[in-house]
């Protein structure tokens, strides 16, 4: 897949997983507003996401795509919930998508998979990343 930039302005859950910290939002695949495309990007500009999906291997012990997947959906959406960790409500943000995977039925409200890199969060402000010493 080509790189592609997305802007937004949405709620944006910031949560660090291993030695990652991790960007988590939804967009909508047509005028519903369902929010069914997940987006979960590293915070880091220069990442492919890659990181994600070695994860979900490593530590999830997930081989195939879709379960690794459904994977990286889970640890966004329990940080989401938990609700411990930076949650913007209406940050605005900018995320280079490396890979776009299709679930192929609906997961955690989601049908696609988007991740990347995220850089620029919070009204154009630049995110650090997180202490890890919060996992």
């Amino acid at each position: 897949m080509a790189v592609i930039t997305l802007t937004g302005i949405s709620r944006v859950t910031v949560f660090p997983l291993e030695e990652l910290t991790v960007a988590y939002t939804t967009q909508s695949g047509d005028e519903r507003g369902l929010g069914d495309i997940g987006v979960v990007a590293v915070v880091d500009e220069s990442s492919a996401g890659d990181e994600l999906w070695r994860l979900a291997l490593s530590l999830g012990g997930r081989v195939g795509d879709g379960d690794r997947a459904r994977w990286i959906l889970t640890q966004a959406h329990r940080a989401r919930m938990v609700n411990a960790y930076t949650d913007l409500p209406s940050a605005v943000w900018t995320a280079r998508i490396r890979r776009r995977f299709e679930l192929g039925s609906l997961f955690a409200n989601h049908e696609v998979l988007m991740t990347g890199g995220m850089r620029r969060l919070a009204d154009g402000r630049d995110v650090a990343p997180l202490p890890h010493n919060l996992t």
